[in-house]
């Protein structure tokens, strides 16, 4: 299996989706670097100090679903998630283009699901109060609804990406 390398971007929207998933895998790798930080100061309060605060868990589910929806819409931007590499590698040219292009309209539409039922989620909730921590019940949904937006964009660039690729062909 080849490595997947992302071509030099060309267009504003492509260099806006670079940044933007620059931006992205640096917001998971702070929330995992965030989470692995709440979960120890859980354990020394627990065990050592015998005094378990309540704010950890809540902030740990929100740092994992920030840490798990940037991950997967910044994979989706370097095709490593989302990507059928093994049927297309599979096919000729001309057809390796068709699954380039169904694959980046899957990600556009479960991207924009995403977005759509995350916010919704969010929004539903957004008045109530989680137990422990002063955030609303529903803010797990925001990195979903946001990771899902950036899935749809990076799709939609890849999609105008792979055509001005074929009609170069």
């Amino acid at each position: 299996m080849d490595a997947t390398v992302t071509p030099v971007p060309s267009t504003i929207l492509q260099r806006t989706c670079e940044r933007l998933s620059g931006w992205t895998i640096a917001t998971a790798a702070f929330a995992l670097l965030m989470l692995v930080l709440v979960q120890g100061w859980q354990v020394i309060a627990r065990y050592v100090l015998n005094d378990s605060p309540s704010w950890t868990e809540p902030v740990t589910l929100l740092m994992l679903s920030t840490a798990m929806s940037m991950g997967a819409a910044s994979g989706v931007h370097t095709r490593r998630h989302f990507a059928f590499s093994l049927l297309a590698d599979a096919l000729g040219p001309r057809a390796k283009h068709a699954v380039h292009l169904m694959q980046s309209a899957i990600v556009v539409i479960i991207g924009a699901m995403l977005a759509y039922w995350g916010g919704v989620l969010f929004f539903d909730g957004v008045h109530i109060p989680t137990a422990g921590a002063p955030l609303p019940e529903s803010i797990d949904y925001l990195p979903l609804a946001i990771g899902g937006a950036l899935m749809a964009l990076f799709g939609i660039s890849q999609m105008f990406h792979d055509g001005t690729s074929a009609e170069a062909h």
